[in-house]
């Protein structure tokens, strides 16, 4: 797995569909102050202007020469070649734009662009969420580590990435973890995002609590609704965030099926923690029936929230037990229940972004 304790300088940028924040990062921590600039959105020309520009800014404050440029921009998009396709928040974009090259070519630098999910689970891979958990497990006394991690961010859609063994899977069309596009389990003729998202939310409250979507407040608000710090539905806030946990757990339980490792979650919406991960982790602990009537488990292991301070203990308390070898008696350990963890991010998805930009900058650079 790539490190982030290293003195090289690497140039980033946080897209949005309203502005783009540059900065440089060393070591994995910003060195410079965030330079943002409108995207300009409609306009083509003048967003590949505000880019060059932006970055043109950053350059100007490093205090020392960068060695690539790598940042995360929405698809769909040919990231290894650096081809941007049609977004839908960034209109000008149309038919496919060399963004990649165009940078190498203006600045003379490698230039590496991904999805955000991906580079937020690669960051909370290496610095997050992967190694807070295995620390634990460290300090618990327990053997096991995981080197798997299942990444998911929750706002304005619902993104993801995997990392296997230190390794992010890329997929050979650049498109793995593309998990927005499963069905939606309570909706199954629409895509799972359109159960897990900010207008998702707006829309189940909307519905509970008898008003048009327009007037549904912002998931943050229906969030302190819920918990009672703000007036309003709060039965309706709640059923909104429980149906969005249980849609996005069904999602999550069918990836780490194929996964088999931890799970971190992040974006806007995953600071209403609280509200949605008991129905998400007992979605992961759901059940199938078989024809004769027999329940059994969806996945092959139990999920723990790790959020909850209980089910975290249960978690690290594990059930490691010692058995004896046939014949020679030979102690061995025995790692039983197989167990999984979900939580919510550790660095913030912003800056597991920037991490995860940097770190596969220099992996990149290594490997190259």
């Amino acid at each position: 797995m790539a490190q982030i304790n290293d003195k090289r300088v690497v140039l980033t940028l946080d897209a949005g569909g309203t502005s783009f924040r540059f900065s440089a990062i060393r070591g994995g921590e910003t060195i410079t102050e965030t330079i943002t600039v409108p995207s300009n959105a409609g306009d083509l020309d003048k967003c590949l202007a505000n880019i060059v520009g932006g970055f043109t800014r950053v350059m100007e404050k490093c205090p020392a020469a960068p060695v690539a440029v790598s940042f995360a921009f929405p698809g769909p998009a040919d990231y290894p070649n650096g081809i941007i396709g049609d977004l839908p928040n960034l209109p000008g974009f149309r038919g496919g734009v060399a963004l990649g090259p165009m940078l190498e070519d203006k600045f003379g630098l490698p230039v590496f662009i991904n999805n955000d999910g991906d580079l937020f689970t690669y960051g909370e891979a290496i610095a997050g969420f992967l190694p807070y958990v295995n620390g634990l497990l460290e300090k618990a006394g327990g053997s096991r580590r995981y080197k798997n991690l299942f990444g998911v961010t929750l706002g304005t859609g619902f993104g993801a990435g995997i990392v296997v063994n230190g390794t992010l899977l890329a997929g050979d069309n650049s498109i793995s973890g593309e998990i927005w596009l499963l069905r939606n389990k309570l909706d199954p003729d629409t895509n799972v995002e359109e159960g897990v998202s900010i207008r998702a939310i707006r829309r189940i409250y909307a519905k509970e609590a008898g008003i048009p979507f327009e007037e549904s407040p912002e998931p943050r608000h229906i969030f302190e609704i819920g918990t009672g710090a703000r007036p309003g539905d709060a039965p309706a806030a709640i059923e909104a965030f429980r149906r969005m946990g249980e849609v996005a757990g069904d999602a999550m339980a069918n990836t780490l099926t194929l996964v088999d490792g931890l799970a971190v979650i992040g974006g806007g919406i995953s600071a209403a923690g609280p509200l949605f991960l008991p129905s998400l982790a007992a979605e992961l602990n759901g059940t199938y029936r078989s024809p004769d009537g027999t329940l059994f488990p969806r996945l092959a292991s139990t999920a723990f929230n790790l959020e909850d301070p209980d089910q975290l203990e249960t978690f690290l308390a594990g059930g490691t037990r010692v058995i004896q070898t046939p014949v020679s008696g030979r102690p061995v350990v025995y790692n039983v229940p197989r167990r999984v963890g979900v939580g919510l991010s550790r660095l913030g998805t912003s800056k597991a972004i920037a991490v995860g930009a940097y770190a596969y900058a220099l992996q990149k650079l290594e490997a190259e």
